[in-house]
């Protein structure tokens, strides 16, 4: 992958965890844009070494129950992660 499509995944990633993800409902909050930017470093990672579907909601589920003290929803996460999963394959494409 390209270093362009490599910031364009990682832009993807934060947008999709923000606007689709979001555990804590702040997408509609202009000035809550970053809340979620931590976490992209390792969503990346997790995509770079091909991780699958289980193992990046694993991290995703782990981040909201441990780190946020909310619920999981499995499967709102899992369908976060098909997002992802189809983004990096689509800049990989192109």
């Amino acid at each position: 992958m390209s270093t362009q499509n490599e910031k364009e995944l990682y832009q993807r990633i934060d947008e999709v965890l923000h606007y689709l993800w979001d555990p804590i409902g702040v997408s509609g909050i202009p000035l809550a844009r970053d809340e979620y930017h931590s976490y992209v470093p390792q969503v990346v990672a997790l995509l770079n070494e091909n991780a699958n579907m289980q193992q990046i909601a694993g991290y995703l589920n782990e981040v909201v129950t441990k780190q946020m003290g909310l619920r999981e929803n499995a499967d709102a996460t899992l369908h976060v992660v098909a997002v992802l999963q189809d983004w990096k394959a689509t800049l990989k494409a192109g």
